[in-house]
């Protein structure tokens, strides 16, 4: 059964582009709520661990350092059927392969620096918003 709560990083390619604000935006309007929001930067040991099923494969090193690379915003958002949703939202991985208006298609540079994150299942989204947000962080 599809939760109502889904978790992103808009990612440092973004933020140092100065796109945050117009995905955060479009995020808002496409009727998510914003339940729990983070600027922070990424130690190499927190993404390393975020991203620790990708442990075994080649781009898990470049992975780390992209995340490490800059700040980013960590949220966790809320929304009626929100990971399916916000997939359709972000669109493809490959911005190449985007439809048309998603925030990768707007936003994102290449296949590494896709400009957000989106969870990929309802069991992720709860995983990944607990790694980076306590209970009290949440409104």
């Amino acid at each position: 059964m599809a939760t109502n709560r889904t978790f992103t990083m808009i990612k440092p390619d973004a933020v140092q582009n100065g796109h945050a604000g117009k995905i955060l935006d479009q995020m808002t309007e496409a009727g998510f709520k914003v339940i729990a929001l983070k600027y922070m930067q990424l130690e190499e040991t927190t993404a390393g661990n975020f991203y620790g099923v990708h442990r075994e494969r080649p781009f898990f090193n470049d992975l780390v350092t992209f995340m490490t690379s800059g700040p980013i915003y960590a949220a966790i958002l809320e929304k009626e059927n929100a990971v399916a949703d916000f997939r359709t939202l972000i669109g493809a991985t490959n911005p190449a392969e985007a439809a048309e208006g998603t925030i990768r298609q707007r936003f994102a540079k290449s296949i590494d620096a896709n400009a957000v994150h989106g969870s990929d299942s309802d069991e992720n989204a709860d995983i990944e918003g607990n790694f980076f947000f306590s209970q009290f962080e949440r409104f």
